[in-house]
Parts: C-alpha cells; sequence; structure tokens
C-alpha cells in the first residue's frame, strides 16, 4: 500500500509540473507615448511565445526586437527604439517597450494611370489621407493602394495592365518617404456574344433577353455578376454557371458561355397559418415554371380561412427583360365575411396585368380588372359589376428580406370605373402606405407605418361594393380592437364599411437576445364617410418578437384607449417592411 501511494503521488507531481510548462509565456507590449495601432501591430508581428520558459525567452529576445523594430517601420517608425526584458515568474514574462520617435513623412506623392483607363470616370485612383504629402509613411496603406489599381484593373477588364513604375524611397534621417505609382492599362477588353449551352428547352431569343448588357460591351466583372443574377432570378434553372475568362480571348474579345440546368417543371406547396385576425388558415399552390419553348408559365393557388375563401388562377408572358416584366392574365374568385359577417361578399375577378420594374428602382403594375360583386351590406343586398382600368407603384428599400435592420416601404395604386363602360356605376378608389424601419445603436429599433385609403362615387352607399369599401381594425390595422370591427354603422348597427380610411401606428423594439426582442407601441385609425376631423380610436400595447427563418413572429398585448374593454391579443408573422 505505501509504495502505491508513493508511485500516485509521484504522478500527480508530474503532471502538476508537466502543467506548468504547458503553460505559454506571456508577451506584454507597451509603447511611450501610448500608440494603440503600434502596440497592435507589434504584438501582432511577433505572435504567440509559445511554451518557453525563462532561459528560452533570454534567447528570443534579439528576435522579438527585431521583429519590434519592423512592426514599428511598417507604421512609419524608422527611429523606433526597442528594449526587451524577461521576467522570471510563472508563467514568464516577456516585456518590450517601444519608443517611437518621429515618424518618416510623405515627401513627393506620384499616383497616376496611363492609358485608356485614364479617360474612365469610373476607374479611380485611391483616396486615401495617409497618401498625401505631409502624411506618416504607412507601408500598408502604399501596398493597399497597389492592390487597389490593380483590383480596378481586373474589374474593368485592363488585362495587359501593369505598373511602369512602383517605387518607395525612403530616407530614414531626413524622415522622408517618396512615392511613385504610375500604372499604364493597356487595351480594355470587351465582353463577346453570350452563348448558352446545357439542359435548356428554351429559344435563345428568350436566354438572349435576360443578358444585360449589349454585344460588345466593355468588360466590367459587374455586367458578368448582372447576368448570373438575372438567369438566377428568372426562376427557369436550378444552376447557373457563367464562364467569362480572358485567358481564352481572342483580340481582346472575351467569349461568355453560360451553362443552365432547368430546374424541375413543376412544384406545389402547402402550408398553414394562423393570425388572430383570421384565426387557422391553409394554402395551396401549384406552378407550371415553363410550358414552351417562349417561357411561358401558369398556376393556381387557394386560401381558406374561416372568414375568407379564395382561389385564383393565372396565365404569364415574360417581357423584356423577362426577370422583372410580365403579361399576367389573372382571375380568381373570393369568397368573405367581413366585419364579423355584417358583410359578405362573393367577388369574381378577371383580366389582364403588365408588371415592370422601372429604371428607378420603382415597380409598377397596370391592370385591366372586370369584377362582378354579389353583396350584403347588413340587411342590404347587390350586385356589381365595375371595369376597372388600375395602376399601382411600389418601392422598397431594405437590407434584408427576412428580418430588415433598415428600410422602407412605398406603396400607391389608384383604379377607376366609368359608368355605362362596361360599369353599372362611377367609381375612384385608391390606397397609400408608407412604412419605415431604423435601426440605431444596434439594439435599439425603430418602426412607423401609415396608410390612407379613399373611394369616391356617386352612388356609395347603393352601388359601391364591399371590396372596394374600407374597415379597419386588426393585427395590421389598428391593435387593440377586433379584426374589421372599426367602420361605419347602418340604422341596424351593422358595420358596412367606409369611404375613407386611416390607420397609422409607431413603434419601439429593444433586442434582449440574439434573435429576441420587446416592444411597445401605440396605434390609431379608423374607417368613416367624412373627412370632417373624423373620429380615430387608438390603442397601446406591449409585445414579444422572435425572428424565426421565415421573418418575425409577433405576440402583442393591446389596451384599447377609445373603448370600454381590456387587453386583445394579436399574434402575426412575416417581414415587417
Amino acid at each position: 500500500m505505501r509504495v502505491i501511494s508513493t508511485l500516485g503521488a509521484g504522478c500527480a507531481l508530474m503532471l502538476f509540473s508537466a502543467t506548468l510548462l504547458a503553460e505559454d509565456a506571456r508577451l506584454v507590449v507597451s509603447v511611450q507615448p501610448a500608440n494603440n495601432a503600434l502596440k497592435s501591430n507589434v504584438e501582432g508581428y511577433i505572435g504567440n511565445l509559445g511554451e518557453r520558459d525563462a532561459e528560452a525567452l533570454q534567447r528570443l529576445r534579439r528576435v522579438v526586437e527585431g521583429q519590434a523594430e519592423k512592426a514599428a517601420q511598417a507604421l512609419g517608425y524608422y527611429q523606433a527604439r526597442v528594449t526587451t526584458e524577461v521576467l522570471e515568474q510563472t508563467p514568464p514574462r516577456l516585456n518590450v517597450r517601444v519608443v517611437p520617435g518621429e515618424p518618416v513623412r510623405l515627401g513627393n506623392v506620384t499616383v497616376r494611370i496611363d492609358g485608356p483607363a485614364a479617360q474612365m470616370p469610373a476607374f479611380q485612383l485611391p483616396k486615401s489621407a495617409q497618401l498625401t504629402q505631409g502624411a506618416r509613411l504607412n507601408h500598408g496603406r502604399y501596398e493597399a493602394a497597389k492592390r487597389h489599381i490593380q483590383n480596378q484593373a481586373s474589374r474593368y477588364g485592363f488585362f495587359h495592365g501593369r505598373f511602369t513604375q512602383q517605387s518607395l524611397r525612403i530616407n530614414p534621417q531626413a524622415g522622408l518617404a517618396d512615392i511613385e505609382l504610375v500604372y499604364d492599362s493597356g487595351p480594355r477588353y470587351i465582353l463577346g456574344p453570350v452563348r448558352f449551352e446545357g439542359d435548356m428547352p428554351f429559344d435563345d431569343e428568350l436566354l438572349q433577353r435576360m443578358v444585360p448588357f449589349p454585344a460588345d460591351t466593355p468588360y466590367d466583372s459587374e455586367r458578368i455578376a448582372e447576368l448570373y443574377e438575372a438567369l438566377r432570378a428568372s426562376g427557369y434553372f436550378e444552376s447557373v454557371r457563367v464562364d467569362a475568362s480572358p485567358t481564352v480571348a481572342e483580340q481582346q474579345v472575351i467569349p461568355v458561355k453560360v451553362h443552365l440546368q432547368t430546374r424541375l417543371p413543376r412544384t406545389m406547396g402547402l402550408g398553414l397559418g394562423f393570425s388572430t385576425d383570421v384565426g387557422p388558415r391553409g394554402r395551396a399552390q401549384w406552378e407550371r415554371h415553363w410550358a414552351n419553348p417562349q417561357g411561358h408559365s401558369y398556376g393556381a393557388e387557394m386560401e381558406l380561412s374561416a372568414p375568407r375563401q379564395n382561389v385564383g388562377l393565372w396565365y404569364d408572358i415574360p417581357g423584356n427583360p423577362p426577370m422583372t416584366d410580365k403579361l399576367r392574365i389573372a382571375g380568381g374568385y373570393q369568397y368573405e365575411e367581413l366585419a364579423n359577417t355584417d358583410s359578405l361578399s362573393r367577388l369574381l375577378t378577371v383580366g389582364p396585368e403588365w408588371h415592370s420594374k422601372l429604371d428607378s428602382g420603382w415597380q409598377r403594375v397596370i391592370s385591366l380588372k372586370w369584377q362582378r360583386e354579389e353583396y350584403r351590406l347588413g340587411d342590404d343586398s347587390g350586385l356589381s359589376t365595375l371595369l376597372m382600368p388600375g395602376i399601382s407603384y411600389s418601392y422598397l428599400h431594405s437590407d434584408s428580406r427576412i428580418d430588415p435592420n433598415n428600410g422602407y416601404r412605398l406603396q400607391f395604386d389608384a383604379s377607376v370605373a366609368k359608368e355605362g363602360l362596361l360599369s353599372d356605376s362611377d367609381v375612384l378608389h385608391g390606397n397609400v402606405l408608407v412604412k419605415g424601419l431604423t435601426t440605431l445603436w444596434q439594439n435599439h429599433r425603430f418602426l412607423a407605418r401609415a396608410q390612407f385609403g379613399g373611394t369616391e362615387s356617386k352612388g356609395f352607399n347603393s352601388s359601391v361594393p364591399p371590396s372596394l369599401r374600407f374597415f379597419a381594425g386588426g393585427d395590421q390595422s389598428v391593435r387593440g380592437y377586433d379584426y374589421q370591427s372599426l367602420s361605419p354603422e347602418n340604422n341596424d348597427g351593422d358595420k358596412i364599411g367606409g369611404r375613407y380610411m386611416v390607420a397609422a401606428s409607431a413603434e419601439y423594439q429593444y433586442s434582449i437576445l440574439d434573435k429576441w426582442r420587446v416592444a411597445t407601441f401605440y396605434d390609431t385609425g379608423n374607417a368613416f364617410n367624412s373627412l370632417d376631423i373624423p373620429s380615430l380610436k387608438s390603442a397601446v400595447g406591449i409585445g414579444l418578437r422572435w425572428v424565426s427563418p421565415v421573418g418575425p413572429l409577433r405576440l402583442d398585448l393591446a389596451h384599447p384607449l377609445d373603448e370600454e374593454g381590456g387587453v386583445r391579443l394579436h399574434f402575426s408573422m412575416g417581414p415587417e417592411l
């Protein structure tokens, strides 16, 4: 037993000693006067000292001093004095003291582009205060300037470019350095015809309409990226590979080859959801992504919930460019109970829509919709037939589709009907929606929303159907009030919708964890028939947000300020813009 105990104690002592030896030596760098950039550079040059004892650190001192001097010179301190000291402790420590002295300053600085690139406004010289006369020499800035010029040349197709002069002349005693960078760009390459290959049952004419640049365009790597993104955005292809290598160019013309793999022609999707506005809901969608070599597509979608059921059919003909422009022939049928069954609508619509994206970034839709709506407003019923030309504009600026931190959305739409032109009444209908989001100091998010709507008609009370009337209240309108509960009423107290609607919201969110936020908000709005100082309903509340893979899930508790009652629960999901 005694022998075993002795061996055990010996093993424990050896393990303890090994642990001490395995501990890395400490490096302590001090700069006088304080200079954080220089301190970090010295630490980076020296790196980890590893598992060294005091004796090994003594042997390493000269190497460390040389590394510290190079680190100082890289930032322009050629007169730096470096001293080192080893402290025998556990773990051992190597102190490095640096007195930088006066830095080397830039004297003559010449940075110039020769050749065709000099005539290009887009080909920009390096812009840095560190490369002007009198600035402190910084080797990293000098190398970065060279890389900037080379990267510009590579992007814009000057593949024969070279530096005819590249020199950094340093006089440490005088404290001056001269820089000369002269780059001869040589000729600019151009992009040749785009040729497609692979699995692609489409007409070449359709594919060429997806090319975002004309033939013989001067080379720009951004054009290649745009071509790739355009083909991916078309929705036709599973994979896209674009080859535009200057090594196979002939007479400065680069052939562009695109290898395509077509996606499966059909997809079907099913989904379930829930919101406090409509309760449980189901959604189904079927789509044929391409039906012929011209790229036509068609599909159907259906949505079911307690207050609303609809089915829609559509047929798309690609425009120019096919990724953003199309002619859609659409039709659908919707059954909806509004304002808790006070109003009822059976709506049939059909007509063409011209979708296009403008150069300004706005999305535009021009439509010609024929609608037939059978409806009930309280105890009154009716049948409306309208042919309504319409136009809508929308713009989204956002730093993320799923969970943006900053951005805004603008949306405007208007439609009109004329009695006698396949319409039984004169109607003018419009909507405006504005949303904004900004994040300050990472954790503080501010959201705002404003919505306005109006319908003008001489026979509003008798001839305007529910689909063109306004109701407020609910998850996406004025929280604290039931869905579509804010509305003008008839003599029996039935909610029949209004001519106008206003809704606005201000919300503050604070991030408590990576995917969790708490919120507080104020909502106001109403639907009404007169613009003479309308009576707005308001509510305040608190909420919780969880950022899911499909967007934030929102759980809110809202208290109405203009009605008796307690707190209403709201649940919804989706992007906030």
